[in-house]
């Protein structure tokens, strides 16, 4: 099912191609990028709790 809608969507730019305007290109980009997955919360946060412990252990031996 994946692989028909990606064809489809390639047909379409291709049938379109040089009437798409400024604005059409932005919309695309944006819903493109909107289906792919931001990092999560949790890994963020546990990278930045690491971040600070080294900082503490680098004050710490200075």
């Amino acid at each position: 099912m994946s692989n028909a809608w990606n064809q489809t969507c390639r047909m379409k730019r291709f049938t379109v191609g040089s009437m798409t305007t400024p604005k059409f290109y932005g919309w695309w980009n944006k819903r493109v990028n909107d289906n792919i997955p931001g990092p999560k919360l949790r890994a963020s946060l546990s990278k930045i709790e690491e971040m600070k412990r080294r900082v503490e252990e680098l004050e710490v031996t200075l």
